[in-house]
């Protein structure tokens, strides 16, 4: 099985302690990844852009402990101890042990922060997970890579491996997160088209894409700061024996293959129809679903028809897609910035929760500080 490859033999040096620091960005799906199988797999590929401004910045410290039983650490959000983390960070470390043996050797502190608000429906579990497992391989390297001759540490020389094992294991925090790692634009899910492309990690798309595509933009509008209304984990659970599911995955599989013309010659308009249907089609199986569930807000209708409305009377190439929550990610070419955002600011503000919205643009992954 491929992930026997990341199990590491032997450790090659031993750390007391120390500290690592990584920022990964959150990510928005293009063709989303709704419904999964046993172990983090995705029902259907999916592809995303990486943001930019939309992070994370994780420091994690560790020390050795005598005790080797039990996992130990703490979780800090803000400088807020947050316990309230730490079943889901416990459920990681179960699911991830395996391939990192030293989860028990050490007490970590786990100090966190984002760049936007927690629960604001940007994928703060995609830019968090991501951030803490490329913290954990970090301290992994550490403990290999004192000795070149070991095949394992000969791997790690080789950053390909060391960002593949990381999204990897990000996968089995949230499975977004394994889009995170790198930009601008990742694909992750087996697909019959794409070479590489896996469903235990992220790849970085390997195609052409069109010069209209580089430096897209994406404003965030918070319509609704709220908690979740309803988890990523129970949403994704009411596929199964949904009965659209198999239709829905076949239906992102066209549309990825769809995409990867798109991407090469440019075509915005067939971009936009693929992506507002996509993010449609997340929150109709959501609304189909026993039970079932309206995630958008009367705020998100208005934004939507609104940029319909722009769209028809400008010829703007500005479209939205939506995560399963109420805010509004709108996408447009970097060409278009300064129209598309006089018209955000005077007609769409309006409908934001305080009037908050983030100017972000696509991104190109984590960064180690």
């Amino acid at each position: 099985m491929l992930e026997k490859r990341f199990i590491p033999k032997v450790y090659a040096n031993s750390v007391e302690n120390g500290s690592f620091t990584w920022s990964s960005p959150s990510n928005i799906a293009l063709v989303k990844y709704w419904g999964k199988k046993e172990h983090q797999i995705p029902g259907n590929p999916s592809i995303s852009f990486t943001l930019d401004s939309c992070k994370t910045t994780t420091i994690l410290s560790f020390s050795k402990k005598d005790n080797q039983d039990d996992y130990s650490f703490d979780i800090f959000l803000d400088g807020d101890k947050k316990d309230d983390f730490k079943p889901k960070i416990e459920t990681f470390f179960k699911r991830i042990e395996v391939y990192l043996p030293f989860l028990k050797a050490y007490h970590f502190k786990i100090e966190t922060s984002n760049t936007f608000p927690h629960s604001s429906g940007i994928a703060s579990s995609a830019s968090g997970m991501s951030a803490l497992a490329l913290c954990l391989m970090s301290i992994e390297k550490s403990l290999i890579e004192s000795d070149t001759s070991l095949k394992t540490a000969e791997r790690f020389l080789n950053d390909d491996f060391f960002i593949q094992k990381a999204s990897f294991l990000a996968r089995l925090g949230s499975g977004s997160a394994c889009r995170s790692l790198e930009g601008d634009l990742v694909v992750w899910g087996k697909h019959g088209e794409i070479d590489g492309s896996s469903d235990l990690f992220g790849i970085k798309y390997p195609f052409e894409v069109h010069k209209n595509f580089k430096n897209y933009q994406d404003t965030v509008l918070l319509v609704d700061k709220g908690e979740k209304q309803v988890s990523s984990t129970v949403g994704h659970n009411l596929m199964h024996g949904h009965p659209f599911a198999q239709k829905r995955f076949k239906q992102a599989h066209r549309n990825l293959s769809s995409l990867i013309s798109v991407f090469k010659n440019g075509d915005l308009d067939t971009f936009i129809g693929i992506v507002e249907s996509e993010a449609l089609t997340l929150h109709a199986m959501m609304m189909t679903s026993m039970p079932y569930f309206i995630l958008m807000k009367p705020n998100t209708l208005e934004i939507i028809n609104k940029i319909w409305t722009f769209r028809q009377a400008t010829n703007s190439k500005i479209c939205f897609t939506l995560d399963a929550g109420a805010n509004v990610h709108v996408l447009y070419p970097e060409s278009e910035c300064e129209q598309v955002c006089e018209f955000i600011k005077n007609e769409l503000v309006v409908f934001c929760q305080k009037g908050q919205y983030i100017n972000d643009k696509i991104g190109f992954g984590a960064k180690q500080l």
